[in-house]
């Protein structure tokens, strides 16, 4: 399978273990609607058992698995099998997320099995210095987000925004950079494009809102106007 390419400003919906069956398909419906009226590339992370239902519903979403393993087929019991992904129509995958860590060697080899069977790899890192050493993996995406952030309704200063994503390009060029972690406005999501991020996204700032519906809607009006002032010649 050829990986998705992505296309700057992306946005990421990551309901993580918040929601799950019919109001998670509910969202990706209204996410689906969003990226097909804007022409976003959008990547929507949901549970595995979730995902084939969010394939059939939302043809306008990028499926993403929110973990994968190297395992190969063959033995291993209980573990997320990179063909089994590809094979149900999964185009990507996070890895190595604050709340779900993966060690040096085991990060290393789902990004070459990922790249084997043509899954894009979304990889978190929670410092610059991390951000360095995994862009030598050449991941696909870069997730630049401060574990200390997360579900806080804070964002990251302009300072770190810029600095993360210019230390993951200087070693990985080809690697797209998105800033999240507290990401819950429109505000937050057009500073994020301004501050030099190719992508954004949010987990509790959508699926906490008040209005999930109405927080979608707001940010991806922000993103398009991003793309207007600061995206153009992408």
């Amino acid at each position: 399978m050829e990986k998705a390419k992505l296309r700057a400003p992306f946005f990421v919906v990551n309901p993580k273990s918040y929601l799950y069956g019919e109001e998670l398909l509910r969202l990706a419906r209204k996410a689906d609607e969003l990226a097909a009226a804007y022409d976003f590339d959008v990547l929507f992370t949901a549970q595995l058992i979730d995902l084939p239902r969010v394939i059939d519903a939302c043809p306008h979403l990028i499926p993403c698995a929110q973990f994968m393993e190297s395992l190969k087929p063959g033995r291993g019991m209980g573990h997320v099998l990179p063909e089994a992904l590809a094979e149900a129509g999964v185009r990507a995958t996070f890895l190595n997320h604050a709340e779900n860590p993966s060690g040096v060697h085991e990060l290393a080899a789902v990004i070459e099995r990922a790249n084997e069977v043509g899954i894009l790899t979304v990889v978190c890192a929670d410092s610059v210095e991390e951000g360095r050493w995994i862009a030598g993996l050449k991941p696909d995406v870069m997730v630049c987000e401060l574990t200390g952030l997360i579900g806080t309704g804070t964002t990251a200063d302009e300072a770190y925004m810029r600095s993360s994503t210019k230390a993951v390009k200087a070693i990985s060029p080809t690697t797209q950079v998105l800033q999240a972690a507290g990401i819950s406005s429109g505000e937050d999501v057009y500073n994020a494009i301004k501050f030099g991020a190719d992508g954004t996204g949010g987990t509790s700032g959508i699926v906490a809102a008040p209005d999930p519906f109405a927080a979608l809607d707001e940010m991806f009006a922000a993103l398009d106007r991003a793309r207007t002032d600061f995206c153009q010649e992408a």
